[in-house]
């Protein structure tokens, strides 16, 4: 699965504690995870930390993945801009492109945003095209704990009202 992490400020540190306390089944599974900003900095040293607690002699981790940590991380995450200086707007045309299974977005509904059109659009484009989406840790503990999430069996359905508008007549 190719999975987008975006969380506000005031929600990145619970973003980083559930990435965490699920990192040993994401790095499990091979999934490719895009973040924005600054919460794709603090994701890569999450997991920097997380495999060098796992293999303290990084040769260990090379003769059984074949490559550094930092390569492996860098494989793993790839970052995007800023939410406000285009970020969301990165993840929205990957939704938009197929390029995204799933949107953990941990956002703060507290306070609103400089970027809160891109913020809805989010919002709107996950729905629109049918993919997984958490706002909270909740939800996000619900999606990557279904049997579904790492099943290679699941096809996610678009809706046939996009490929409809697509070939509308006018």
């Amino acid at each position: 699965m190719k999975i987008a992490l975006v969380a506000h400020d005031a929600r990145k540190n619970e973003l980083i504690e559930w990435f965490k306390y699920n990192l040993t089944t994401i790095l499990d599974s091979g999934h490719q995870l895009f973040a924005t900003g600054t919460t794709g900095r603090l994701l890569r040293e999450a997991m920097i930390e997380h495999i060098k607690n796992d293999y303290p002699n990084e040769d260990n981790f090379i003769a059984r993945f074949g490559m550094t940590i930092d390569y492996f991380v860098n494989q793993r995450i790839t970052p995007l801009l800023s939410g406000p200086l285009g970020g969301d707007q990165q993840i929205g045309a990957m939704i938009a492109e197929d390029k995204i299974d799933a949107l953990i977005f941990f956002c703060d509904n507290l306070i609103t945003q400089g970027h809160q059109q891109d913020v809805g659009a989010l919002s709107r484009l996950a729905s629109l095209y049918n993919i997984a989406f958490a706002t909270n840790r909740t939800t996000a503990d619900m999606i990557i704990t279904s049997p579904l999430f790492n099943s290679g069996e699941y096809t996610r359905i678009v809706p046939t009202a996009i490929a409809n508008y697509k070939n509308r007549t006018l």
